[in-house]
């Protein structure tokens, strides 16, 4: 009797512990205080509202994710100068006194406009020194009244649509640059390099800055490039064709992770990227973004800097 006993009471023990142990497993799990709120807040970090305007006002630039050409490049100082080979000096024929001054230094002219009126010593009869060449007047050596001769120039004239920029190649990169070389000369005016070429590499070097002179022939319609102004040029040593590539101001780090901030609609995502090549202007992007996504190229850190206030505000 009393083994009986015992023998049914251990089954409703079995019996009791498979029921709940279903039971548990079969209802929701409780959540964690603290985890729904975690949750949200991921979620909450991983983009940002900002309308249009709000863009446009922060001076965040957008851009799209396109293919690139990767550079191997060396940076090279130099300066603007006249083209020599496009620049006249105007010298009086006969020596004589400056009546009249029709031009100044700026002014554009034209083969045969009237620069100014001397009067000759010789035959006291006045006469017109003339620009022999249509461009902009550079140097003017002459002013009313005075004395001018056949010994000094009155007027300097070059032709600023073309410009020389000379640029400093020390002796280490000597060896790297040849003619015909690509070079990217920034202006540094906020617009994009001017590609162009280099024309000329000086046989003789400088003895005082041991570094030999590279020159390229930039055309300059636009007067972007203005003699006497110091210049930088970029020396395309190799280069490489990349699918999709972003300007390197894009890439931001958020949680350890590197990211670019990608446009849809009136809100920025967060998008994880993986990085491949690189070079001083734009960098790679082997996985996380396709062509055309449209991203913070400029001032991104801003949006980043959005993106914080906005998990600090969910957090109170």
């Amino acid at each position: 009797m009393i083994k009986g006993l015992i023998r049914y009471s251990v089954f409703l023990l079995v019996v009791g512990t498979l029921v709940y142990g279903g039971y548990r497993l079969l209802a929701p799990a409780t959540p964690k205080p603290g985890s729904t709120e975690k949750v949200e807040k991921e979620e909450h970090s991983e983009g940002i509202e900002m309308s249009d305007a709000k863009v446009a006002a922060a001076g965040i630039e957008l851009a799209k994710a396109s293919p690139g050409v990767l550079r191997d490049s060396l940076l090279l100082n130099g300066m603007v100068q006249p083209n020599q080979e496009s620049l006249v000096q105007v010298t009086p024929r006969f020596p004589g006194i400056v009546r009249e001054t029709r031009k100044r230094v700026g002014d554009r002219v034209q083969k045969g406009d009237v620069l100014a009126i001397v009067e000759s010593n010789q035959s006291l009869t006045p006469y017109e020194l003339k620009a022999s060449l249509a461009g902009t007047v550079i140097d003017r050596q002459t002013t009313l009244g005075e004395y001018v001769s056949e010994q000094k120039p009155a007027f300097v004239i070059a032709d600023l649509s073309t410009v020389w920029v000379d640029l400093s190649v020390y002796r280490r990169d000597l060896n790297r640059v040849s003619v015909g070389d690509q070079v990217l000369v920034d202006p540094a005016d906020g617009g994009p390099p001017i590609e162009t070429k280099i024309a000329y590499l000086a046989p003789i070097g400088s003895s005082d800055t041991q570094s030999a002179l590279a020159r390229a022939i930039v055309p300059n319609l636009d007067q972007r490039l203005r003699p006497g102004l110091f210049i930088t040029g970029r020396l395309t040593l190799s280069a490489k064709k990349v699918n999709v590539a972003v300007k390197s101001s894009a890439l931001q780090t958020v949680e350890n992770r590197t990211v670019v901030f990608v446009r849809n609609g009136d809100k920025f995502e967060v998008r994880d990227v993986e990085l491949g090549g690189r070079d001083p202007e734009i960098v790679e992007i082997a996985f996380g973004l396709v062509e055309g996504d449209v991203y913070a190229a400029q001032n991104s850190f801003i949006v980043k800097a959005e993106m914080a206030k906005g998990s600090a505000s969910h957090e109170h």
